[in-house]
This record gives structure tokens, C-alpha cells and sequence, in this order.
């Protein structure tokens, strides 16, 4: 009979973490599916799809307690921390030892997490981590202590999770993911509820999105240009909007319902025909001209919207597709088709504000799109979406019939000024660099960046890392300005919250210049200057 909070799901973290095969991962999701209590079946599948409850302490309160229970200086725990490189393993390692005699299910600890977080006081709290720490072995505390603190790095996307429960119940994974999108709580019903519910059941419900792929190769191989529909990849939030029963919902790519950051859109939609559905891109948009997401940001991270942020950062709906037309699932019809449903809905409410129609752009050859997509950032668009005309609405990443061509990246030359240790697998090698280009004499930091460089590149920056090195700050290394990089990113906006003025929009390392002395690496004023361009 199923017990204890993590000796089941500890093995299935381990079973997981110890394959890299997608088929080893899914047949060890299976397993706990086919041996865990009802109660906690449910529960996984939220921890694994981002569904946790709202932490009940903070990171700093966790290793400030941990250190204390450990009888260890907080200096010594945070230099532990850095080597170690996972919090909750660091807790796990240091906390005392014990035989761990909890018989508690995961569902019942995840009760225990949110019964914390509702508990007024930080010395409830203590005691409250003390009584768990004090009955879970080390293993059980690791997965007790990542609960808390955030994600298992150990490559569970949901996609698998979804495949996993389509294996164990039988069913189509399409089906599945339908399910599991929409509002619902694993601690108010369990899988097979799920699974089961009827539509009817839950009037915000989503539909699963569309994904694209990256264009590979050259277009020309995608066949008559005439079978495509051409739109701009715009560089905003995908959301879904939804009308129905008389009630708005907004929901985010990543699951997540919006509808109170977006007021306007919300008053807007209100004004649709029942039983529509909606996809589309969220931008911040002022005299006609679609603005950095950055702007777009501040909304999001806001949890009111005031009337001041809602006029200095108005917002549009960009539609591109419909689904729900009616109350009709239309998802089966080809993408020809729902855009003639689309513009039609369109054109009996687009004096609505707030809402734009994506426009399908016209060329007659593949290479009139390729001057297009050259000309992709004068429309502040991040390039060009590819669309099949006979394509009908699919989930997830399908390979084939929608793609995303944007364009290349922007780059500068820049100087390697910090360094911190990395995570996981890396957690001994300095990973994470800021860079920075010059102004004047001095050298001011414009990007963090963390990927592009091979392992043995990484190997070869430790060890002047490890030379060069001129202050420490807990993690961080101050470095000589000699190791000169190009950096790739998206897009730059002006940014007050930066010191150089600036930001970039998915900094990346593109190449280490291992040719350019650090003199020769840009300039703000020469970064500053693409911003005009742009």
C-alpha cells in the first residue's frame, strides 16, 4: 500500500534522472502512475507542469533555517551552496542525518506545504520545516526541499508527462493535453476526474496551442510559395481569448490565466459573439506601432494594472486564428478556412478597440519573402510566420505545416567582466558571464549570458577565470576586461533600469573572438546607435 511522501516519488525523480531516453522517462512516469495512490497521481503531474502551490517560505529563510538546524556558519552554507550549485541539495546534504520515518502521501505533504503557507508567523514556519526535516531521510528531504524552492532540472517536459498518462490510460496524447490545459487543482480532484470531465464542465477552458518550428534549410524546399500564408512573427505574448457563457478569459502560452492584467482586452471581448475562441499575439502598441516587449512586461509583472499603466502602456489583440467559432470546435477545418471564419468575425466587430486582424502578406515568389523578412525589424516584428493554407489546427509542435523564419541576429563584440559558477551538471565551472562594451576608458556591463560555448570552450574560460580573477562577491567573480565575445540577441531597447542604458533583448554567446583584443570590442555609443536604426 502506497505511504510515504517521496520514497515513491524520490524513485521516480532518480528513475528519471538517471536515463536520458525519453522512452526510460515515460516508462518510469508510467510506473508511478500505475503504483502511487489516487490522491498523489494528480500531484505529479502538477509538479511536473508547473502547477505548484505558492511557496510557503523564501529562499533565504530556507537557508537561513537549514544553515541553523545544520549548526553550521551561514558563510560556510552559502559557500557550500556555491559548490553544490542546488539549494535543496545543499539543505539536504548538511541538515542532520536521520532514518526518516514519515508515512505521510505526496498529496498529504503538499497539504503540509500550503497549511504552512498560511501560517502567520516565521517561527510557525520554523517549526513547521524543523517537524518535516526531522522525519524525512536525506533523499526525501531533497524532494521535500525542491517542492519549496522550484523546479526539478532533471528534462520532464510536459509533453512527456502528457505521452506518459496517454500510455498508462490508453489514449490519444492530443486528447490528453486537452485535458490538462484549463484551470484545475490537484487537490480538488484526482486524475481519472480529469481525464473525464466534459468540456460543458469548465467554461474557461483552453485549447491546447499551435507551436511552430524554426525554419532549417532553405525555404525553397517548402514547395509552391501560393500554399502559404505569410504573416509577421510578432514579439509579444501569444494568448488565447475566450468568450463564452457571457464571461472573458485570457490565458498565456504557458497556461497561466490573465485576464486581470488586460482590463481593456477583457471590456473588449465582452462585445464578441458567445462561443468564440481566439488566438493570437498581446503587444503593447502606441501611435500605430507595435512596442518592445519589454513595455509589455511591466504589465505583466504588475498585480494591479492601474489606469496610469494601462495609458502609459496600452495594449492590442493581434488575431491570427480562430478555433471556437459558435461554439463549434473548428480546429479540424484548414487553416484557408478558419481565416475566412476569422475575418468575417472580424468585420462584424473590428471597430472594437484594442483589436487588430493579423495581415496576410502577399508575395509571389520565395525570394519577395525573403526581402520580407530582411525587412522585418522597420515593422518591429521579430521576422515572418510560414503557415500551411490546408493546415488544420494541431497540438503542440508539430513539424511540417507552420513554421517561424525570423530573422538573424543582432551583434556586438563584448568583454567578459564577471563570472559565476553554474547549476547542475556545471555547478563547478563558471557559466554565467556579464559582458560589457566600452564607454570611454571604462567598461560598462550591457548582457548576462550563459550558453553558446562547447565544453571544453567553458573548461578554457575557467581556467583564466581562475587566474585572472580580481575581486569576489558570494558567487561572483570580477575578472580582468581581456576575453573578448560576440554576443548575439533579438532586439535592444532603452532601458533606465540598466546601468549602460540599455537591453538586450535573449542574449546569447555566439562565438568566443578569440582574434579581437578587448580594445577592439564595441562601444555604448556604437550599441546605442542601433537603437535609431532599428
Amino acid at each position: 500500500m502506497p505511504l510515504y511522501i517521496v520514497k515513491e516519488f524520490a524513485a521516480l525523480i532518480e528513475a528519471i534522472d538517471s536515463t536520458t531516453s525519453t522512452n526510460g522517462k515515460i516508462n518510469a512516469l508510467v510506473h508511478y502512475l500505475q503504483t502511487a495512490a489516487t490522491c498523489d497521481q494528480l500531484w505529479m503531474v502538477a509538479i511536473f507542469s508547473h502547477r505548484r502551490p505558492k511557496r510557503p517560505i523564501t529562499s533565504t529563510q530556507l537557508k537561513e533555517w537549514a544553515a541553523q538546524e545544520s549548526k553550521v556558519p551561514q558563510w560556510l552554507f552559502d559557500e557550500s551552496y556555491h559548490i553544490v550549485g542546488d539549494l535543496a541539495e545543499t539543505c539536504a546534504i548538511l541538515l542532520p542525518e536521520n532514518d526518516g520515518q514519515s508515512q505521510l502521501t505526496l498529496s498529504e505533504w503538499m497539504a503540509y506545504l500550503q497549511k504552512m503557507g498560511r501560517m502567520k508567523s516565521d517561527e510557525e514556519k520554523y517549526e513547521a520545516m524543523r517537524y518535516a526535516w526531522q522525519h524525512l531521510d536525506k533523499n526525501e528531504r531533497f524532494i521535500f526541499n525542491k517542492l519549496i524552492t522550484g523546479g526539478f532540472r532533471i528534462g520532464v517536459s510536459q509533453l512527456t508527462v502528457i505521452n506518459a498518462i496517454a500510455k498508462y490510460k490508453q489514449l490519444e496524447p492530443a486528447f490528453v493535453q486537452a485535458k490538462l490545459s484549463g484551470k484545475w487543482q490537484p487537490d480538488e480532484m484526482n486524475l481519472e476526474q480529469l481525464l473525464s470531465a466534459q468540456p460543458s464542465d469548465d467554461l474557461s477552458k483552453p485549447y491546447p496551442f499551435y507551436l511552430a518550428s524554426p525554419v532549417e534549410g532553405d525555404v525553397i524546399t517548402l514547395g509552391s510559395v501560393k500554399d502559404w500564408q505569410l504573416e509577421w512573427k510578432w514579439d509579444g505574448m501569444r494568448g488565447q481569448i475566450i468568450k463564452r457563457g457571457g464571461q472573458v478569459f485570457i490565458w498565456s502560452r504557458g497556461e497561466e490565466l490573465v485576464t486581470d492584467k488586460f482590463p481593456e482586452l477583457n471590456e473588449m471581448t465582452l462585445q464578441w459573439p458567445d462561443g468564440t475562441v481566439v488566438d493570437g499575439e498581446i503587444l503593447v502598441y502606441k501611435n500605430q506601432t507595435p512596442q518592445p516587449f519589454a513595455q509589455l512586461q511591466t504589465r505583466i509583472g504588475r498585480k494591479n494594472v492601474s489606469k496610469k499603466v494601462m495609458a502609459d502602456f496600452p495594449v492590442c489583440f493581434i488575431a491570427y486564428d480562430v478555433f471556437e467559432n459558435a461554439g463549434e470546435d473548428i480546429r479540424g477545418k484548414s487553416l484557408d478556412e478558419r481565416r475566412q471564419i476569422l475575418e468575417l468575425l472580424y468585420d462584424n466587430i473590428k471597430d472594437l478597440p484594442n483589436l487588430l486582424l493579423s495581415e496576410k502578406l502577399t508575395v509571389n515568389t520565395w525570394a519577395e519573402a525573403e526581402q520580407l523578412r530582411l525587412q522585418a525589424r522597420e515593422y518591429r516584428a521579430e521576422g515572418l510566420m510560414i503557415k500551411n493554407l490546408y493546415s488544420t489546427y494541431k497540438t503542440g509542435r508539430k513539424r511540417g505545416e507552420w513554421w517561424k523564419w525570423k530573422m538573424d541576429p543582432l551583434t556586438i563584440d563584448a568583454v567578459m567582466i564577471y563570472a559565476q559558477r553554474g547549476h547542475g551538471r556545471r555547478a563547478n565551472l563558471y557559466t554565467d558571464f556579464t559582458f560589457a562594451v566600452w564607454q570611454g576608458d571604462y567598461l560598462v556591463p550591457v548582457a548576462k549570458a550563459y550558453s553558446g560555448l562547447t565544453d571544453e570552450e567553458f573548461e578554457e574560460v575557467n581556467v583564466f577565470i581562475k587566474q585572472n580573477t580580481i575581486e569576489s562577491f558570494g558567487p561572483v567573480r570580477s575578472v580582468k576586461g581581456e576575453l573578448v565575445f560576440e554576443i548575439g540577441f533579438e532586439a535592444i531597447n532603452v532601458s533606465p533600469r540598466h546601468k549602460s542604458g540599455v537591453a538586450l533583448r535573449f542574449p546569447r554567446i555566439l562565438r568566443w573572438r578569440k582574434d579581437k583584443p578587448a580594445a577592439q570590442a564595441n562601444t555604448i555609443d556604437e550599441l546605442k546607435a542601433l537603437i535609431n536604426v532599428l
